[in-house]
Parts: C-alpha cells; sequence; structure tokens
C-alpha cells in the first residue's frame, strides 16, 4: 500500500464547492492501493457556514489533519481574505510534520484556493517526492480581465493584482509538478498552452463525480425549507448554485424564453415558479440578489423567487428532489464543468440544461439519457439564439410534458463514480511513483 499526501484547504463541514473534490476522492483511493491522509484548514477559520451534515459524510477511517491559520477577523482588515493566504503557515507545517514522520509516495494538491499549490516544489526537493497539481478551476481565468470584484462584477485592483500574481506563480508550479490533473481535459490544456516548458510525465481529466450514498443520506436529517410546496399544482424548476457573471448571458436567455411564453401564453407561463437557491458565494442572510433583479428587469419577477444565502450540500440536493424539473445553466467558458450537475443528477428528476457544447458536463448529461444538445451553445451560435427552443422546453414542462428523467445509477455513468475516478487518480499516482 502506498501513501499520499492530499491538501485540500477546503474541506467538510467547509460547505465552499472546493470541499468535495478530495471528500469524493480520498475514501476510495485505498481500494485502488493508496492511503491517503488530507490536510485540510481547522474549521475554526472557516467564514461560511459549516455543514454537520456534510462532514458525516466522511468516513472516519479516513486521516484527516487540521492545519491552523490567520484568523479572518484579524486579517480581512488588512485586505486579506483568501484562506490560502490565511493557512499557507499552517499547511505548510502540517505537510512538514506528516512527511518528516511517515513516508510517502505522492502529494496531491488541489486549487483553489491557489496559494498552497507552491508548497509543491518544495515539498518535492525537501522529501523527494512527486507531486500532483489538481485543477478545480483554472488558476488563471477571466478573473481580473474581464471580471472581479468591482461594480457590476467588473475588474478592480485587486483583482487585477491577483491575476498578475497567478501569471508569475502559475509557471513556476506547473513547470515543477510530476502530473496534471483537472476537472475537464480543456482545464489542462489551456495550462500546458500558458506554461512553455511545462513537461508533466501525466494529465488527466477527472470530473469532480458522485457518490450514490450522498443520495441515501438525505434520510437521516430534516432539511431546509426550499421556499416552495410542490404540492399546490404549480410546476417548479429548481435552480441551485453559485451564478457567476460569466453565467450571466445564459441566465438572462433562461429569463427570456420565460417572458417569451408568458407573451405566447400567459395562462401556461403562470403555472410555472423558477426557484434560484444558494446564488451568492456568500452565506449571510444579506447576500445580494443576483437573479431577482434581472428576471424583473425581463417582467418575469413574479415567476421567479431567489435565495441568494450559500445553502448546506444536502440541503441543496433535498430542494432538487422537491422540485418537478432541475435547471442547470453553464457559462460562456467552454471549460465550464461546474459540480453541481451530480447532485442533480442525483436528485433523479428532469432536467433543462443551457451549457457551451465544448463543456465536458455534455458528456455526462447524454450519459445518463439527458437530452441536453438541443440547448447547447458555441461562438458561432451564442447562447441568446436559442431563447426559441427554451420557450418551447419550459412550455411543455409547464403542460405536464416533463423531459425524460436521468438514469443514476446506470452503467454508462460508472465512469463518473467516485469510486471509479479514485482509480484514475491512483493510476496517475502509480505513474508519478513508478
Amino acid at each position: 500500500m502506498r501513501r499520499v499526501l492530499m491538501i485540500s484547504p477546503h474541506f467538510p463541514p467547509d460547505t465552499n464547492a472546493g470541499s468535495h473534490r478530495v471528500r469524493l476522492l480520498a475514501p476510495y483511493l485505498a481500494e485502488h492501493g493508496w492511503e491517503p491522509t488530507v490536510i485540510a484548514v481547522d474549521p475554526s477559520a472557516y467564514e461560511g457556514r459549516l455543514d454537520a451534515g456534510l462532514a458525516a459524510l466522511v468516513p472516519e477511517s479516513l486521516r484527516v489533519v487540521r492545519a491552523s491559520a490567520w484568523p479572518a477577523s484579524i486579517t480581512r482588515p488588512l485586505g486579506i481574505g483568501d484562506l490560502g493566504l490565511r493557512a499557507y503557515a499552517g499547511i505548510r507545517k502540517a505537510a512538514v510534520d506528516v512527511l518528516a514522520g511517515q513516508r510517502h509516495d505522492a502529494v496531491f494538491i488541489t486549487i483553489y484556493p491557489t496559494y498552497p499549490a507552491f508548497l509543491g516544489p518544495s515539498l518535492k526537493r525537501r522529501f523527494g517526492v512527486p507531486f500532483v497539481l489538481d485543477y478545480q478551476d483554472p488558476w488563471v481565468s477571466a478573473w481580473g480581465r474581464e471580471v472581479g470584484g468591482g461594480p457590476n462584477g467588473t475588474p478592480d485592483w485587486k483583482s487585477r493584482v491577483t491575476r498578475a500574481l497567478a501569471e508569475r506563480l502559475e509557471p513556476h508550479v506547473v513547470r515543477a509538478a510530476d502530473a496534471l490533473t483537472a476537472v475537464s481535459a480543456r482545464t489542462y490544456e489551456d495550462v500546458l498552452a500558458r506554461v512553455p516548458g511545462a513537461s508533466p510525465r501525466a494529465c488527466a481529466a477527472i470530473p469532480l463525480g458522485f457518490d450514490v450514498h450522498d443520495r441515501e443520506a438525505l434520510a437521516d436529517g430534516v432539511h431546509l425549507d426550499p421556499g416552495f410546496d410542490e404540492r399546490d399544482g404549480l410546476i417548479h424548476l429548481c435552480y441551485v448554485g453559485t451564478v457567476l457573471p460569466k453565467g450571466y448571458e445564459v441566465l438572462d436567455t433562461v429569463l427570456a424564453a420565460l417572458a417569451a411564453l408568458r407573451r405566447q401564453s400567459p395562462a401556461v407561463a403562470d403555472r410555472l415558479r423558477l426557484h434560484f437557491i444558494g446564488t451568492s458565494n456568500q452565506v449571510t442572510a444579506d447576500a445580494a440578489s443576483r437573479v431577482l433583479p434581472r428576471a424583473r428587469d425581463a417582467g418575469v419577477g413574479d415567476l421567479v423567487t431567489e435565495a441568494a444565502p450559500r445553502v448546506n450540500y444536502l440541503d441543496a440536493l433535498s430542494a432538487q428532489t422537491r422540485a418537478h424539473a432541475v435547471l442547470l445553466l453553464g457559462s460562456s467558458e467552454p471549460h465550464y464543468t461546474p459540480s453541481k450537475v451530480f447532485p442533480a443528477l442525483l436528485a433523479g428528476k428532469p432536467i433543462i440544461a443551457v451549457y457551451h457544447a465544448a463543456s465536458s458536463v455534455l458528456d455526462v448529461l447524454r450519459s445518463a439519457g439527458v437530452d441536453a444538445d438541443a440547448l447547447s451553445f458555441d461562438d458561432r451560435h451564442p447562447v441568446s439564439g436559442r431563447v426559441g427552443p427554451l420557450t418551447a422546453i419550459l412550455g411543455a414542462l409547464a403542460a405536464g410534458h416533463s423531459p425524460a428523467a436521468p438514469r443514476v445509477p446506470c452503467a454508462a455513468l460508472r465512469d463518473w463514480s467516485a469510486h471509479a475516478l479514485a482509480g484514475q487518480l491512483a493510476r496517475v499516482f502509480d505513474t508519478v511513483a513508478a
């Protein structure tokens, strides 16, 4: 049995989307010959809501070492809120202690946050252990160039500085990495294009995946009221997850289709309710709405509800299981592979998905029997041109003609199960440790 040290600052009970990557993969690695140790940040350092239900999904047998971090209450007044920066020294100490105490055959570092990835080269030099750099999101992206923390999601000085640092740090880390893994092939291909001279011994596309046991956990607790009653005679379409600036064009297309349906068949449109849950990356009750203002501008504000604060994982899954159908929205970025697709599949409800044609999400949906091609778009055929087909689909849903529900579990989705994906990752570890 070989050993791997997995560094994942976000980890249950943290509700951040980054918590799920290692949560899903680590428990199954031992079945593929690798014993994992996870280094995560101490829960006291997380700024978001803690989710005890999510923590309960982590097997007690998994070894988790908690690293210290500077309190956000001290660093935020200084302009530092990034968890990777606040916990960098604590993660480094924890990693050194683990590697000095017991021989490991590989180090795995997942980003976001990005700054702990800088530990990879130094741990490799000090302990002679190969390291794998994992991308849940691009290190260098539209952030700081097209979008940022300024008004209406525009770049501000801080996002520009973050981007400039990323452009300088990423090549150093990537050139030292023994392997690159990412949620999609396009993600690591873009990395290799950005970093001349990078020569990892292995590259692999490993999507986030799913664990069928997550659905079973719903029966063990009481979950958040989704804000609608599925028995009230209306048709409820539910979207769960953050709405990002690069996804506004897709969102506006959905709202335009709903407005078109209202003009064509007011009585049919009035049977629909679109619910957007957890649209902000904030957990506080005063999190700003991202959907309702746009829905009002489109003339359909009365058909839309929004609960902006981020919700717990099992609460989100529960809301989707209660809806009549699930709405999945991508963005204008082809690599966009959000984690929300797998909980949507686990919900077992009909899915309406709008994604870039190059997104690997479409492959997953096709495998589950979901017809997502009708609403796909690309650079030559923008999403705004899908208003007509989307209007027809919404009309059919309101009239009681739902799309087919996904087939989960099924043989075609086996490759996206947490167990199968852990096997893919183990093969990457085998390569770098050989």
